[in-house]
This record gives C-alpha cells, sequence and structure tokens, in this order.
C-alpha cells in the first residue's frame, strides 16, 4: 500500500494547474532550445516531470 499526500480541492486544483502550465513552458523553451540538442532535452524532461507532479497527490 502506499501513502498518498491530501490536499484540499481548490488547493489541489491550483497546483495541478500551476505544474501543468509550468511543464507546458519548459518543454516549449526545450524546442525552442533545440529538441535534440543537451539543454533542449534537460527542458523537455524538467517539463514533463513537472506536468506529471499531481500524479501522485489525492484530493479531498
Amino acid at each position: 500500500m502506499t501513502d498518498r499526500r491530501v490536499l484540499p480541492k481548490r488547493r489541489y486544483r491550483v497546483l495541478d494547474t500551476t505544474t501543468k502550465l509550468l511543464g507546458v513552458a519548459l518543454v516549449a523553451g526545450g524546442l525552442e532550445a533545440g529538441g535534440s540538442t543537451p539543454t533542449g532535452l534537460a527542458l523537455a524532461v524538467a517539463g514533463v516531470a513537472s506536468a506529471t507532479l499531481t500524479v501522485f497527490l489525492s484530493h479531498e
């Protein structure tokens, strides 16, 4: 059994939206920097990680 963090519904929604927008911005920055360059790949990976952060959280 895994322990999941539980957030109030409003805080979860704000965090979810923020992390998704940050993820999209980082992926776009990675593409702008050059998708096949180390910088571009690092930004893309950071964007995907940010966008999926709330998968491991629960809301009330």
